[in-house]
């Protein structure tokens, strides 16, 4: 299977919990007590549909070929009080990141956001009383018991989202790739050319006193990507879960100040909140120009004050893992432009 057929970021499954286990009806009877009172136990829990996070899950690969997902029913009473097993739960392995949508209204139910995190999907039903439970001074031989609580059951999206400290947001063949390969030990495919990057890659940054922080090349986006067009909504999603984002734009660009205020619209028009994430500004390629037009560039576009590299010849890539892990761990306040 190719690499892109292993990263699975969406998919749906129809969940079913168990049906609760039946009261029992049943009356004592020993060899000298013919007539003894009842001892109908309870029916058992049916089992939960259970969501788990995995921290060792990168994709949802492995839920790729599962439609249905069904817990156990759990048994029913039988006498001498005996109550039936419960029915054993379902859980549902996922990476961190994963959040769970019922399919139907697109409501979110629940985000995974930590290793081992649970979140009961679907509660199993109840288990049904058995007749000792209705034994009373004014009924003294209940010959009825309760039936089991009915399964619950659903359509679910499940939608994994990238958890990285910083998301590479640019159009096609701004050098997001490339600068990934540098900072880490990542090896996305790279070639000069739109849309090389047709799945999220997710690489760690080393820094000064074995610390890191990851960073998520994201697939470039298109004006327009917001209404689906391009590689459209599947990608821009990711972007979601990043800390801060950082804004590539090649230096052999028209017109920088434009292609960063298209890139800004199509996030806003996706997700206004988007804009509230701090924001870094990366001039890249400048090994494609000469220092006389880096530093026109430089006063030209000091408004939006990026930070200018070449992930060909390292040029300004050190001042730049510095500022990103400054604005990460606010040892340099800076605000939003």
């Amino acid at each position: 299977m190719s690499e892109e057929g292993n990263f699975i970021d969406y998919i749906k499954i129809y969940c079913q919990s168990g049906k609760g286990g039946s009261g029992s009806v049943h009356f004592r009877r020993e060899k000298y007590i013919p007539r003894g009172g009842p001892d109908g136990g309870d029916g058992g829990r049916g089992g939960h549909i259970i969501v788990k996070g995995n921290k060792n899950l990168w994709t949802l690969l492995h839920l790729k070929y599962t439609k249905i997902i069904k817990a156990e029913n759990g048994q029913s009473g039988s006498g001498k009080l005996k109550t039936g097993a419960d029915g054993k739960d379902a859980f549902i392995e996922v990476p961190i990141g994963t959040v769970i949508k019922e399919a139907e209204s697109g409501q979110v139910i629940t985000e995974i956001n930590d290793d081992k995190q649970e979140f009961i999907l679907l509660k199993g039903g109840k288990g049904g009383k058995g007749n000792s439970f209705f034994k009373s001074s004014t009924r003294q031989a209940p010959k009825f018991a309760q039936p089991g609580e009915d399964y619950k059951s659903g359509n679910f999206i499940f939608e994994l989202k990238l958890l990285a400290d910083v998301g590479l947001v640019g159009f096609p063949n701004a050098g997001k790739s490339t600068l990934l390969s540098v900072l880490s030990a990542a090896k996305p495919k790279i070639a000069d050319y739109p849309f090389t990057t047709l799945l999220p890659q997710l690489g760690v940054v080393p820094y000064r006193d074995y610390q890191s922080f990851t960073i998520a090349d994201i697939p470039g986006i298109i004006e327009g990507a917001s209404e689906g067009k391009g590689l459209g909504l599947r990608f821009l999603r990711h972007i979601e879960r990043n800390s801060i984002l950082l804004f590539m734009i090649p230096i052999t660009s028209k017109d920088h100040l434009s292609e960063y205020h298209i890139l800004l619209n199509e996030l806003e028009k996706y997700n206004p909140t988007l804009l509230s994430k701090k924001r870094v500004v990366a001039i890249t390629k400048t090994d494609l120009a000469d220092s006389s037009e880096i530093n026109y560039l430089k006063e030209k576009l000091s408004k939006i004050n990026p930070i200018f590299i070449s992930s060909i010849t390292g040029y300004g890539i050190k001042e730049l893992k510095d500022h990103l892990w400054f604005v990460l761990n606010d040892e340099h306040p800076e605000e939003n432009m």
